[in-house]
């Protein structure tokens, strides 16, 4: 009888220990499955401050720009008062007889003309230098183009001829080389009549040591009447067109204190530009103004 009271007893123990066991079990699976939601809701709520952070910067940066748009519709209702204070007061002033509209457009009108027709002379001038300095670059051989220099500066057409090709040395007298080159600048020059012809003499500054000739402006002086004097007795160029002038070495483009300058400095330009007598009268068409 004891001995199946303690197998009993023993029984129940067993079966207490096993049920204690699940039970351990399923709370050790409990807590773990606890653990991760946990976890996850620390994950959501880190995510969720980092929004939060951001959505409070975003609000900052709008408010912001609010206040910077405000600030700009304030400026803008500023201008928009000065404007239409000034327009109030010019409607005024019309009103009153001060400003005569009909007047005004009809300067504006002329004014606009008179623009319009130097644009048009000025065109017609640059068109017309560019077609010159390309008739005149191909006439020209290329040895021809190793001693004259062609260029176009502020409308004017300037052609620059070496001494040593123009001149007998220290002297004022054409030499046969230049025949030739001066020919066909004067075809080019008597093609297009509606220019003015300027030959102008430029020297180094070496003084000149020949008792017809006192000093280096007359020396320039003296070259440039050679070629203005062959450009009409021989190439027939009308005479009216032409002038001459010396700068002597007063104009220089060159060093004088090196050979190379000097002899860029020794050089006649002959500068081709329109009639300013056609300028002329435009600036005397100028509409009148009060």
């Amino acid at each position: 009888m004891k001995t199946r009271l303690i197998l009993l007893a023993l029984s129940g123990l067993l079966l207490t220990s096993c049920a204690s066991k699940k039970q351990l079990a399923e709370a050790n699976t409990r807590y773990e499955n606890l653990r991760g939601e946990y976890a996850e809701l620390e994950r959501t709520l880190g995510n969720t401050r980092v929004e939060l952070a951001e959505s409070r910067t975003s609000a900052a940066n709008l408010e912001e720009r609010l206040n910077e748009a405000k600030q700009n519709l304030a400026a803008m209702q500023k201008a928009y008062g000065t404007l239409q204070g000034s327009l109030d007061q010019s409607l005024k002033q019309n009103q009153q007889g001060n400003i005569n509209i009909s007047k005004l457009v009809d300067e504006i009108n002329a004014s606009n003309q008179y623009i319009k027709q130097l644009v048009e002379a000025k065109s017609k001038s640059d068109s017309l230098n560019m077609v010159l300095t390309n008739n005149l670059t191909r006439s020209l051989s290329r040895d021809e183009l190793q001693e004259v220099d062609i260029k176009v500066l502020k409308g004017v057409v300037y052609i620059s001829l070496a001494d040593n090709m123009l001149y007998k040395s220290g002297s004022y007298e054409i030499n046969s080389r230049a025949d030739q080159t001066l020919s066909k600048i004067a075809k080019i020059i008597k093609d297009y009549k509606d220019f003015e012809v300027l030959v102008e003499g430029n020297t180094d500054n070496v003084p000149i040591s020949r008792t017809n000739i006192r000093n280096n402006w007359d020396l320039s002086a003296l070259r440039a009447s050679s070629v203005v004097q062959a450009l009409q007795t021989k190439y027939g160029v009308d005479p009216s067109r032409l002038s001459a002038a010396g700068r002597g070495e007063y104009n220089p483009i060159a060093d004088n204190d090196t050979a190379l300058g000097r002899q860029r400095n020794r050089r006649t330009q002959i500068i081709i530009t329109p009639k300013l007598d056609q300028f002329m009268d435009l600036i005397d068409k100028a509409p009148e103004t009060e």
